[in-house]
């Protein structure tokens, strides 16, 4: 039995995985090999990596973490979960069982993407979430907000530090006049339309279209699509959950503890922070947390 089975090997799992490899705990990680963030060329604000693709990244880590012999990789799915501390039990797509006395959650999120043509193909690219992971690149240039949440109507003072250029695109949500007019005061403009179309080639948009017709033309679209936990463990197992406004996310502590004995969490399944700093921080977290929870 391992010490520790981390589900998930992204960088909150693989963060977790060589903190307890080098504290010569047994470690195994499963992984689906399916990162969040496959999707972007370039990863920033990550010291001394600053544009560094994510594969490469994940791969020169997951290299590093395999040099230590008391952690090994699963290629798999997680699908089951069963037991209690010091003794649970992580089923697999392919029928193959694992068991440890800790568990680490670390499988993240996944993105609904929206049936719009062209949304999809940009994810990542252009199409994007995060001003502080992508905003310098586009700098200066067209900026449009796609709403999603009452939040977006902040978001674009935030964003005033990269552009003076921005469009809140409401997709037939209505919003209160006095936010309207606060918008407009900043030099916003706002269309009311719903998104039909985003023009893009290779990833680079040009611009939209909206059901009513009416075009513009952007070269970033910010947008926080709904998302979901890529796995259902913390179901399983009962975790205390926290709702965002795009979906839901795992309850993690001190340490990243659960509100289960013997589960931790870290990574984009426990915090709306989406980035690498974040979830590397939290993997190294839960690592101590469980390490320590198995001295007693």
């Amino acid at each position: 039995m391992d010490d520790v089975l981390v589900v998930g090997g992204s960088f909150a799992g693989l963060s977790a995985a060589l903190q307890l490899g080098r504290a010569r705990r047994k470690v195994t990680v499963l992984d689906t090999g399916l990162s969040r963030n496959r999707y972007a060329a370039s990863a920033h604000n990550i010291l001394g990596h600053d544009g560094a693709a994510p594969a490469e990244l994940l791969a020169a880590a997951r290299r590093q973490v395999e040099a230590y012999p008391t952690v090994q990789f699963v290629q798999g799915c997680a699908t089951t979960v069963a037991g209690a501390a010091d003794d649970f039990t992580v089923g697999t797509a392919d029928g193959e069982a694992l068991s440890a006395r800790r568990l680490i959650l670390s499988y993240g999120i996944v993105d609904e993407m929206p049936d719009v043509p062209g949304f999809a193909e940009a994810w990542g690219k252009t199409v994007i979430h995060c001003p502080y992971c992508h905003g310098y690149e586009v700098a200066g240039r067209r900026w449009g907000l796609l709403y999603s949440s009452p939040l977006s109507l902040h978001a674009p003072a935030l964003y005033g530090d990269w552009t003076d250029d921005i469009t809140l695109i409401l997709d037939g949500n209505p919003i209160p006049d006095a936010e309207r007019h606060k918008l407009e005061r900043r030099g916003v403009r706002v269309l009311d339309g719903k998104l039909a179309a985003i023009h893009q080639e290779g990833g680079q948009i040009s611009g939209i279209t909206l059901e009513d017709g009416t075009e513009l033309g952007l070269d970033a679209l910010y947008a926080h699509p709904r998302n979901h936990p890529s796995a259902d463990l913390h179901a399983q197992l009962g975790l205390e959950t926290e709702t965002t406004p795009t979906g839901i996310m795992v309850v993690a502590g001190e340490r990243q503890a659960t509100s289960r004995e013997g589960v931790f969490a870290a990574g984009d399944l426990t915090s709306p922070i989406h980035s690498v700093n974040s979830a590397t921080h939290a993997g190294s977290a839960a690592a101590m947390g469980a390490q320590h929870s198995m001295l007693v």
